[in-house]
């Protein structure tokens, strides 16, 4: 069985804000980390309504760099900086994030200062990989650079008690190396980790926010535990969604 991981709605809305939904904002918690896709406007204040720390934030995944997805990363800094942050913020989203982000904190008088990284994403595929989990990332079709993210929580080896018994292999520093995907050597003969390991299946969250209509989206997304899938017109509006893209 897997560690938790816990969603939190920050924001369902589109590119205009309802009296009972914010812009979009999600938050993925896993262990220490706490992953943010996207800072609508007013992201900030949505994490007191849900009773949670923004300084808990690890990383922040942007999607693209539409007003409606991204005019609350000044707001959401500045609280930050007031606030103590001592972590280093990493900062991941399309080709053009670093000049957005210059260009964002130079229109006003920032105060203080949040360490960050920022990674710009130019090609599909696996951007960061952890002991745990692992972050990829698909291009989407919107008008402007745009990317659909998975979380996968990594299957983890476990030792099938009754082969290792049988195996004659002793317990100890060797069974380390077999969890860690290993073969082991013991009084000159070799063990493969996969004749005495079996393994929890992935877990995995798929994140699809603006985009048009794309088969190939689906492969991306196969086999998810959760979709989250933003859907902003019906069949009726066909022609309004190809406007918007």
């Amino acid at each position: 069985m897997g560690e938790k991981i816990k969603i939190t709605f920050l924001g369902t809305s589109g590119a205009i804000p309802s009296i009972e939904r914010n812009h979009t904002a999600v938050l993925l918690s896993y262990k220490s980390e706490n992953i943010l896709v996207d800072c609508g406007e007013g992201t900030q204040r949505q994490f007191k309504y849900a009773k949670l720390s923004p300084n808990k934030v690890t990383k922040l995944l942007i999607t693209h760099w539409h007003g409606d997805h991204v005019l609350g990363i000044p707001g959401f800094l500045q609280t930050l900086a007031f606030s103590d942050y001592k972590k280093t913020l990493e900062v991941y989203g399309p080709v053009g994030t670093k000049k957005f982000m210059e260009c964002m904190l130079k229109t006003f008088a920032f105060s203080g200062e949040v360490k960050m990284k920022i990674i710009e994403l130019s090609k599909e595929g696996k951007f960061f990989d952890s002991g745990d989990f692992y972050l990829e990332a698909k291009k989407l079709t919107h008008g402007v650079s745009c990317f659909a993210y998975n979380f996968v929580e990594k299957g983890k080896l476990k030792i099938d008690k009754d082969k290792l018994k049988k195996s004659g292999l002793p317990g100890g520093p060797l069974m380390k190396k077999l969890k860690e995907g290993k073969d082991v050597s013991w009084k000159g003969k070799k063990f493969k980790f996969k004749d005495l390991t079996y393994g929890d299946v992935e877990k995995k969250v798929s994140i699809i926010l603006d985009t048009a209509y794309d088969k190939k989206i689906a492969k991306f997304v196969d086999g998810a535990d959760l979709l989250i899938s933003e859907a902003s017109f019906d069949s009726s509006f066909k022609t309004k969604a190809k406007e918007y893209n």
